[in-house]
């Protein structure tokens, strides 16, 4: 459990560095530049999303399970998923979701976060889902106050919703049919 709530630290430490330290990111690239920025943040977030991936791994099968939901819930978690990818490729693709959405990458993680909430009950599944929501809830809060730094993606264009949404259903069942088992064990099918 010790290593997944290091990673988790660390991987949402990172990431929530511009609300509770937005001078930091001016500073480092001030003294280092931002590909040493760049590279010292993707080496801590890696590190911290590694050492959740291990620590879930090692914690889970013996975590303590606080609830059990009602088997009506996988569908409704299926049916909750079902944007999560269209609005993880809108990100990096300028259209009307991110002009609607104006954060979807965060809409997205507050979605998946919640649906696996909704079906996944163990000590581990709170603290791995649950403190993604509140990351993303505090960082989409948090936007409302500062400006965030750009997304780099992909230049506006007509047909980009038309991309987020067709790839972001392909991946979707991707992940439905084949990828969630191979990757993360468990079929979302139970």
């Amino acid at each position: 459990m010790t290593l997944l709530i290091l990673g988790l630290l660390l991987f949402l430490g990172t990431h929530a560095m511009p609300m509770i330290a937005p001078n930091v990111r001016p500073a480092v690239v001030a003294n280092i530049g931002i590909m040493g920025w760049q590279a010292i943040y993707s080496l801590l977030a890696l590190i911290g999303f590694v050492l959740i991936v291990f620590g879930y791994s090692a914690a889970h099968p013996t975590a303590l399970v606080l609830y059990n939901s009602p088997l009506w819930f996988k569908h409704l978690d299926l049916l909750l998923m079902l944007p999560v990818f269209p609005l993880l490729f809108a990100a990096y693709l300028p259209g009307r979701i991110q002009q609607i959405t104006k954060h979807p990458m965060l809409l997205a993680v507050k979605i998946w976060a919640f649906a696996h909430l909704l079906v996944n009950g163990a000590l581990t599944d709170l603290l791995l889902f649950g403190g993604f929501l509140i990351w993303a809830v505090a960082a989409r809060i948090s936007l409302k106050h500062r400006s965030g730094v750009p997304v780099q993606g992909a230049p506006a264009h007509s047909a980009n919703d038309a991309i987020a949404v067709i790839s972001g259903l392909v991946v979707y069942l991707l992940f439905l049919f084949w990828l969630h088992r191979a990757l993360i064990g468990v079929s979302p099918f139970g």
